[in-house]
């Protein structure tokens, strides 16, 4: 691509470019808002105790104004809004499931919600199961074991993984994002089986969003 040839054109590229991301932000920042009704219409359908369907409730609402803000804040490419607003669909689908295993995944020692250097990333994940069920790693969809989604080609190191069933999990698993770039962003999905006797009993799953800063 030729370069500009003054300073005006340069301005006018930009400001084009920055009105589509803007357009698409908004976008994006409304569908959000829709979609979280038919998340908040299953709560409804699901008639739950009183403090389960407000702790639901309140997951999907927090996610909303969370994403949103990284939509507007983080995201400064149209790949970069897809992947925070799949992040929130994720998230708010899994307050609307429900949390009843104990599970965290950190990056930074932070949730959800998190920042990174580009390279190898550790990923700390935590679980532990009800009533002495063990867990351990499962699988986000058929063989795909995690879900992950990134604008840089970041993806989880599928090699050596723990396997075994854990009375407490505290495991590390690598995020290769070698070729990140500042303001990039990585979401992805630990999933997590409860077993008791060898049988899968319930199964969730955990999303996190990292900005590569």
């Amino acid at each position: 691509m030729a370069m500009p040839t003054d300073d005006s054109m340069r301005i006018d590229d930009e400001s084009e470019r920055t009105t589509d991301v803007n357009s698409y932000q908004r976008t994006c920042m409304d569908f959000i808002e829709d979609i979280s009704h038919d998340y908040e219409a299953w709560v409804d359908y699901y008639k739950l105790p009183e403090d389960e369907d407000k702790r639901r409730r309140e997951g999907i609402r927090a996610t909303i104004s969370k994403t949103n803000t990284w939509i507007a804040k983080v995201a400064t490419s149209i790949p970069a809004i897809d992947v925070v607003m799949n992040d929130g669909i994720q998230k708010m689908a899994e307050s609307t499931a429900g949390k009843p295993l104990q599970i965290g995944v950190f990056v930074n020692k932070t949730p959800s919600y998190t920042e990174s250097k580009p390279g190898v990333i550790d990923v700390n994940v935590k679980a532990s199961g009800r009533e002495g069920r063990k867990v351990k790693l499962g699988y986000h969809f058929k063989d795909d074991r995690f879900r992950i989604e990134s604008t840089c080609g970041a993806y989880m190191d599928e090699t050596n993984l723990p396997l075994d069933d854990f009375d407490f999990m505290d495991i590390h698993l690598k995020i290769h994002a070698e070729n990140a770039k500042q303001r990039d962003v990585i979401s992805f999905t630990v999933t997590i089986y409860e077993m008791e006797n060898d049988v899968e009993m319930e199964k969730r799953g955990l999303s996190t969003i990292i900005h590569i800063v």
